[in-house]
């Protein structure tokens, strides 16, 4: 797989005014550092398949696990090459290609409940590839923990914003990468994107979100086949359902001094 991406240091925030109005009578105006929305356009072989609403970072990473997590690929094998555009809004993805298989004409629009107007425009690539239950590994409490502590200390971007989500990749309690993007499914898409970028083994990774968990983060992890998946919010409980289904250990309202174990093995120490 090549990746060449063209685009560097892109707007992610930018100073805005505001009139200051307070219940004690205070009014002026101020100014404060205000997160950018960033429109990407992800064209696969050619045939524009995705609008994304993002934070102008990790581009390929997104791009690369949103076509894992949406089920277009099974694997970076799958791909022959990602561009992205100098300024960031068109990505370019060359899929090889497979024998018998033929592309949908079908049109159909999803907007998945990321809350940044994300949207998949056609089923060029949908398949019906078999989900597969998540292998279950052992896990200690201390993992989660020190996850949480590094969300509580804070991430660039949200420090100056309050506006984005964060995701973190680990393994064997080891921190391997850690993100931020307006949407939490991005953000979550960019981990896991970062991983296949870099050979990491999903199988063995803890992931830990900053956003709530409905069913559609649940499948994204499922699919990727992360055995451990964290939160410091809630989950649904059709995603509490999805995840113990599919064998997958779900922790929310995970804090620096208790989370809650929804499914799964409890944890070895």
């Amino acid at each position: 797989m090549y990746i060449n991406e063209q685009y560097q240091h892109l707007e992610l925030i930018e100073n805005e005014k505001h009139y200051y109005i307070g219940r004690d009578g205070q009014e002026y105006y101020e100014e404060e550092p205000v997160l950018a929305e960033h429109l990407m356009d992800i064209f696969i072989n050619e045939r524009l398949t995705m609008k994304v609403v993002c934070s102008p970072q990790h581009l390929a990473e997104l791009v690369l696990g949103r076509l894992f997590t949406e089920n277009m690929i099974s694997s970076v094998d799958d791909v022959d090459s990602i561009y992205i555009c100098e300024h960031g809004r068109r990505a370019k993805v060359i899929l090889k290609k497979k024998e018998g298989v033929e592309a949908e004409t079908d049109y159909v629009e999803i907007t998945p409940s990321c809350c940044t107007g994300n949207h998949i425009l056609n089923d060029y690539f949908v398949n019906q590839r078999e989900v597969s239950a998540v292998e279950e590994i052992p896990w200690k409490r201390s993992w989660i923990f020190e996850l949480a502590d590094v969300f509580r200390a804070g991430m660039p971007l949200h420090n100056q914003t309050f506006a984005t989500h964060s995701c973190f990749l680990s393994q064997d309690g080891k921190m391997l990468f850690q993100c931020e993007d307006i949407g939490r499914h991005n953000a979550l898409d960019k981990v896991i994107g970062y991983a296949l970028r870099n050979q990491i083994d999903l199988k063995k990774c803890v992931v830990y979100s900053s956003g709530r968990i409905p069913t559609d983060m649940v499948m994204k992890v499922i699919r990727a086949g992360i055995p451990v998946f964290a939160s410091k919010a809630s989950p649904t409980r059709e995603a509490i359902w999805l995840a113990e289904a599919y064998h997958l250990t779900l922790i929310c309202a995970a804090r620096s001094d208790r989370m809650k174990q929804y499914t799964g093995k409890k944890p070895c120490e």
